[in-house]
């Protein structure tokens, strides 16, 4: 098994160096990128993912291996899977999507299906009035979970390690691509859109809750069992998908999306800068399992200067991991679909300062944490705002949530402080971030 990094203390001359929060300048691939943004690294110091060897990505790729690429097949090929460690760069021009066949011709979810597998006749054989409650089997349950492989085949992506993936002309799309960041070292994520990396094949669990509940594979960006992990000015949504919308079955939504920026199993060193999480249910999962107990000492990651708008739940939910998030925008807009913010699970060891939560139509303060298990969370100057205006004020998140939910109290008695953190800006610079984030601005 892997051992944890040892992680120095953070020198004074170190901090000091940092005088912004964007990647320095280097090398440049001229014909593609004048500005060299392919070559930029982690600053020093910049969250966890700057401790130990730090993030460099690609910086150092021969240029034949600087690809440019604008289908699906071209990205797979260019990032090399997970076993090619050679030092890459992938730029990625405009739209690339996996529903799209090599000669061009769109993929629907029914050029998955196998074996004869519909929606149609799963719904008419697991109706709970027909088929109760018992586990779906058989051979429909047989020819989903079939068709659920072969889309998984097409459109699961593995990155090998060294590896930087940016996008060019800030309109770089990765549509219906469940990206794997899996067992790999040292790999940087910029300026992407990552959009509706959705399920063709949810499967139904009548157990699931008091009524059942539709599941569904696939995050948009999953990073597991892997180190040292830049994820910098990116969007993720639904593209045309979006939740909201999605039809009702057996009464539960029919749900096809899974996480935004999923980070489990072992990884550690990792920072989360700039980006925008738009609108999905279940956002953002540290640590996948309660009984994970190999994640103890791992899950170091740092989310700061984010825009989380419009999600339900899970910004992120954290398990064992020592977490920092700070200076980032939390945009609550709508009751009916809002669970909670910061999840704080087990053994988890979460720090949040100066962050803003802009609350709307009556989202009290109080709804902000979920106790899944933790004990303690430290919390400092946060603020909230309302509907987007008026003043910022100051709120005590523990205080409000322990009022809220007196039978699941939590502690501030954390011993850990957060090490390699560029300066922490005042709560009031958080207020225009969301014109700071996402695609487009590098």
């Amino acid at each position: 098994m892997r051992k944890p990094h040892p992680i120095p203390s953070l020198t004074l001359a170190a901090v000091l160096a940092i005088t912004a929060l964007t990647a320095a300048p280097a090398a440049a691939d001229p014909d593609v990128d004048p500005r060299g943004i392919g070559r930029q690294t982690l600053p020093e110091g910049d969250g966890w993912g700057s401790a130990g060897h730090g993030v460099t990505g690609g910086s150092e790729a021969a240029p034949e291996d600087v690809h440019v690429v604008s289908t699906f097949e071209e990205f797979r090929a260019a990032v090399g899977g997970k076993d090619d460690d050679t030092p890459k760069i992938v730029y990625v021009d405009g739209q690339v999507d996996a529903d799209t066949a090599p000669d061009g011709t769109p993929l629907t979810c029914e050029d998955h299906a196998v074996d004869g597998y519909t929606l149609e006749e799963y719904l008419e054989t697991y109706d709970p009035e027909v088929w109760g409650r018992d586990d779906p089997e058989g051979p429909l349950e047989e020819a989903r979970l079939a068709s659920a492989a072969v889309q998984a085949e097409r459109i699961r992506v593995e990155v090998g390690s060294n590896t930087t993936v940016v996008g060019l002309g800030g309109d770089a799309v990765l549509s219906g691509v469940n990206l794997r960041v899996h067992d790999v070292d040292n790999v940087i994520l910029r300026d992407l859109t990552f959009s509706d990396a959705h399920d063709c094949f949810p499967g139904w669990d009548p157990t699931d809750g008091d009524s059942g509940n539709w599941n569904s594979e696939y995050d948009q960006v999953e990073v597991s069992g892997a180190t040292n992990v830049w994820v910098d000015h990116n969007t993720f949504d639904d593209g045309d998908n979006p939740g909201t919308e999605l039809p009702e079955y057996f009464g539960r939504k029919y749900e096809v999306h899974d996480g935004l920026l999923d980070i489990v199993r072992e990884t550690d060193l990792v920072t989360v800068s700039r980006n925008h999480f738009d609108g999905r249910d279940k956002a953002m999962l540290l640590g996948n399992s309660d009984g994970r107990t190999t994640d103890r000492g791992y899950l170091r990651v740092t989310y700061r200067h984010n825009h989380f708008d419009g999600l339900g739940e899970r910004a992120p939910r954290v398990r064992y991991g020592q977490v920092h998030v700070h200076n980032n925008l939390y945009t609550v807009r709508d009751p009916e679909h809002f669970g909670y913010s910061l999840g704080v699970g087990v053994e988890s060891h979460l720090y949040a300062e100066n962050n803003i939560f802009d609350l709307h139509d009556g989202i009290g303060a109080g709804a902000l944490l979920h106790n899944w298990g933790g004990t303690d969370i430290v919390e400092h100057g946060n603020v909230t705002m309302s509907g987007g205006g008026g003043r910022l004020a100051p709120v005590d998140l523990v205080a409000e949530h322990n009022a809220h939910y007196p039978d699941a109290p939590l502690g501030t008695d954390l011993t850990w402080v957060p090490q390699f953190t560029a300066e922490v800006e005042p709560v009031h610079a958080v207020r225009g971030l969301a014109r700071e984030v996402g695609v487009g601005l590098l």
